[in-house]
């Protein structure tokens, strides 16, 4: 058995939803999305920070909606029929996340994946945890922690 057989055995899979956001392809861990829905009637929330589109009635439950392109700082876009929110559970709290489009669920080693020293992305640094190297395409992976700081994270807890 080779050294290169060996490593590839012991690579860690990571498991991973992946969605679309204008020209970039991001990737969050499986194990904290709760679920994928169509666009549903946001209701809007008074003198909540501009990314928080408002909340939704998911089953009975109040859910926060953020959405993403506004919380990462990108241009606008209307929504049309590949628009979602995806349910995600952050730090015990339960978000959506309106993304552009769920392109797929998917199984990549972590071994294709790299620190994001040197990237070039319109996207703050502060919320990837890493990258994803596919054959001919980059994965920018989320820290979802990160996308709120503490103050956001009160004002979402009010909300909800």
């Amino acid at each position: 058995m080779t050294k290169e057989t060996t490593v590839a055995q012991n690579d860690q899979i990571l498991q991973l939803v992946s969605f679309r956001i204008g020209n970039e392809e991001f990737g969050v861990e499986i194990i904290k999305v709760k679920e994928i829905i169509r666009m549903v009637e946001i209701t809007r929330v008074p003198r909540a920070p501009d990314f928080i589109e408002g909340v939704i009635n998911l089953r009975g439950k109040v859910i926060p909606v953020i959405d993403f392109r506004k919380r990462l700082e990108l241009e606008p876009r209307e929504w049309d029929n590949k628009t979602r929110i995806i349910v995600v559970e952050v730090n015990h709290h339960v978000i959506g996340f309106i993304v552009d489009a769920v392109t797929e669920v998917m199984r990549i080693p972590l071994s294709t994946t790299d620190l994001p020293s040197s990237l070039n992305t319109e996207v703050s640094r502060k919320f990837i945890r890493s990258i994803g190297i596919l054959d001919k395409r980059l994965l920018i992976l989320l820290d979802l922690e990160k996308l709120l700081d503490l103050k956001e994270k009160e004002v979402l807890e009010q909300i909800a």
